[in-house]
């Protein structure tokens, strides 16, 4: 079987360092590049076509969050598992609804970073570290009878949020103004216990209201 090919995609050299000499001994993994910038993540993804993406959500030129969107635009097809050392609850929100395959600290213990790199490369999702766990819990276990109470309308207005179109867009194509959008998504936050759309997505796709 082919080694997993890895590209390391973080702004600071010393970091992607120590995750190279992290992967690099272990059995199967083969580190193909570093990237020190979105612009270069996106470069190096196209040219060497890695199978995993350890993507930092803060780098120097654009966030990770910006990198993942323009793979979607672009539709490369890679698994991104997002690194950080911050467990910021939209971070994790955002990158995990973009199609991020985990979310993981910088402070794991190594073999937990191994073994999550060997899952997503497998096709596993939800690899986080127990910190971020707590805070997907924050997000995903709403009031189920919140869920339940959702009307037919405000349930199309909750897919369109999924696909990401602008209350504008949902508008136009539900035959309604933008102010009547505004005012079924603040009872979708509301009845899903959710203070974002970006939320209300995960929780969504999630829960498979969607």
């Amino acid at each position: 079987m082919s080694d997993i090919r890895v590209l390391i995609a973080d702004d600071h050299p010393i970091v992607c360092k120590g995750i190279r000499n992290l992967l690099e001994p272990a059995v199967g993994i083969a580190v193909v590049g570093d990237a020190h910038s979105g612009t270069e993540a996106l470069q190096l993804i196209e040219s060497l076509r890695p199978d995993v993406v350890l993507l930092d959500v803060e780098l120097a030129d654009m966030s990770g969050i910006d990198v993942i969107r323009r793979l979607n635009e672009a539709n490369i097809s890679v698994r991104v598992l997002g690194i950080s050392s911050y467990d910021d609850r939209e971070f994790i929100s955002q990158l995990l609804a973009l199609g991020a395959s985990g979310y993981l600290l910088k402070d794991e213990l190594p073999e937990q970073i191994i073994e999550a790199v060997r899952g997503v490369a497998r096709g596993e999702t939800g690899w986080v570290s127990r910190k971020v766990a707590a805070k997907l819990s924050q997000i995903l276990q709403k009031d189920q009878d919140g869920v339940a109470d959702l009307t037919r309308r405000e349930l199309d207005v909750l897919r369109l949020v999924v696909e990401a179109k602008t209350n504008g867009e949902i508008g136009m194509l539900l035959g309604i103004s933008e102010k009547t959008v505004e005012k079924h998504l603040d009872t979708i936050f509301r009845k899903l216990g959710v203070a974002s759309r970006v939320e209300a997505a995960v929780l969504a796709v999630r829960s498979d209201l969607i």
